[in-house]
């Protein structure tokens, strides 16, 4: 009985991460438009869709995904910062990769989302939110 409501509490945690993802994703993807459309180059419009996405993300995470007693703590800050640089490795390596083999930076940026979506989460899940 325990091992079911733990699943249920982890499905129940993955659910509300991929509403926060969505969410920081239509934030990062709108940044990312609107500076690849002003000229930027496709790897630094990934960056900088990809730092309002994680404020975005940040601010839902700490709400309503993780359940953090007295507010995170400030390894957990700094730890969520850390994936989400390892992320944003991800995300620009492959948007910056795939331009530079002719696909279109927006269809480059999407292919990129659920391998940058997976790593973080794990990292997150199970090492920086780990005891909420």
């Amino acid at each position: 009985m325990t091992a079911r409501i733990g699943a249920l509490l982890a499905r129940l945690m993955f659910a509300r991460y991929l509403l926060a993802s969505i969410c920081a994703l239509g934030s990062d993807f709108a940044t990312f438009l609107m500076l690849d459309h002003g000229g930027a180059a496709p790897m630094m419009a990934a960056l900088g869709g990809y730092l309002v996405g994680l404020i975005v993300h940040w601010v839902i995470s700490v709400r309503f995904v993780f359940d953090l007693e007295g507010g995170p703590t400030h390894v957990q800050r700094i730890g969520f910062i850390v994936s989400a640089a390892i992320g944003m490795g991800i995300t620009m390596a492959l948007v910056g990769a795939l331009s530079a083999l002719g696909i279109a930076p927006a269809l480059a940026k999407l292919l990129s989302v659920p391998v940058s979506f997976l790593s973080v989460y794990a990292i997150r899940k199970y090492g920086i939110f780990s005891r909420a």
